[in-house]
């Protein structure tokens, strides 16, 4: 009688923690969930100090991030760098069919993030973009009502994404304002903070828009001297139009979704979705957990790899080219004053 398969471990390296994102998801690979850490690239002291505060052991820290990849031949890149450094890392991993996640957005420009988009086709590898909604189960509710046909057909959405801004140059959070407030590493404020999870929205309810028109304001510019602390992107689409707002400057945490048909509406939270048919009255949607592979990270990329199935939908590459492409839209427009059409 033959034994089973002792399933394959999985392997996790960490380059960079200059994104301050990181603190939410090491602790996990310090335990091993869903795969085992590896390595942790970082050249920053104050960095490396927390990494190792947090469990991550000495042998497993390098400075150099090359070093760290072509020693311990991870099977999976988990990249905390700057936005502008995501194709660097990809041109390194690609050709040694390492499989690569980033935290939002893909890229810093369009350009960069096509190139991505290529190498993962050339070199068979996964790339999978980390937003914190892809694994809120009530995301995948609204979806689910919006594609019931419940609204009637969705021709209009509402995004709101922002909170009171990225905290100061001070401590460890100094690593992470740095380059978010500027406008090459992060390609721009909040525009591009938050201004990609509502072009995310966008793309899985409207698809890609006819013409992209935004504005932006600088409220704050004692803080941010280099980049925009709001704005705002209006969407046309030949049968609908999207209205997104990211910010830097509202007084609590948003990220609400209000989706529009002619038979009702939904109204969605990281907590709730509540549903109005015409004038009716609110009802509150029950929301049901996820499954394992599809509510956190790690996890979905393991099962991207076991199945042999690329990331899609919110984290999948396609979808978040496009992202990008909204964006860099947006910024043209902002240049010129104009709605950019989209070629």
């Amino acid at each position: 009688m033959s034994l089973p398969l002792v399933a394959a471990e999985h392997t996790i390296a960490v380059v960079g923690l200059v994104h301050s994102h990181v603190w939410g998801h090491l602790n996990k690979m310090v335990q091993g969930q869903s795969a085992r850490l590896v390595g942790v690239a970082e050249s920053e002291p104050e960095l490396v100090a927390e990494a190792k505060r947090r469990k991550v052991p000495d042998d497993l820290i390098f400075s150099d991030w090359k070093k760290m990849i072509d020693e311990k031949k991870p099977e999976i890149v988990w990249s905390f760098v700057e936005n502008n450094r995501h194709r660097e890392i990809v041109e390194y991993c690609a050709p040694r069919k390492i499989h690569v996640m980033f935290e939002k957005p893909l890229a810093s420009t369009y350009k960069d993030a096509l190139a991505i988009k290529d190498l993962a086709a050339k070199h068979g590898i996964y790339i999978l973009t980390n937003y914190q909604m892809a694994w809120w189960p009530s995301n995948y509710v609204a979806k689910e009502i919006a594609d019931s046909g419940q609204l009637g057909k969705v021709w209009r959405i509402r995004g709101v994404v922002g909170h009171g801004g990225p905290g100061g140059p001070t401590g460890l959070n100094k690593y992470f304002f740095n380059w978010l407030t500027d406008p090459v590493k992060n390609g721009a404020g909040a525009l591009v903070d938050f201004g990609c999870y509502n072009a995310l929205w966008s793309l899985m309810y409207l698809g890609r828009p006819e013409t992209v028109f935004a504005q932006v304001n600088h409220l704050r510019p004692e803080e941010f001297p280099k980049v925009e602390d709001n704005a705002t992107i209006v969407l046309h689409y030949a049968q609908g139009v999207a209205v997104l707002e990211g910010s830097w400057d509202l007084p609590r945490s948003f990220q609400d979704l209000e989706l529009f048909g002619r038979q009702g509406s939904v109204y969605m939270t990281s907590q709730k979705v509540e549903l109005r048919k015409g004038r009716g009255a609110v009802e509150e949607v029950p929301i049901k957990p996820l499954a394992p592979e599809a509510a956190e990270p790690i996890a979905a990329m393991v099962h991207a790899i076991e199945s042999k199935t690329a990331p899609s939908g919110m984290t999948g590459i396609d979808l978040n080219a496009q992202v990008v492409e909204l964006i860099e839209a947006a910024k043209e427009s902002i240049r010129t004053g104009r709605a950019v059409k989209l070629k």
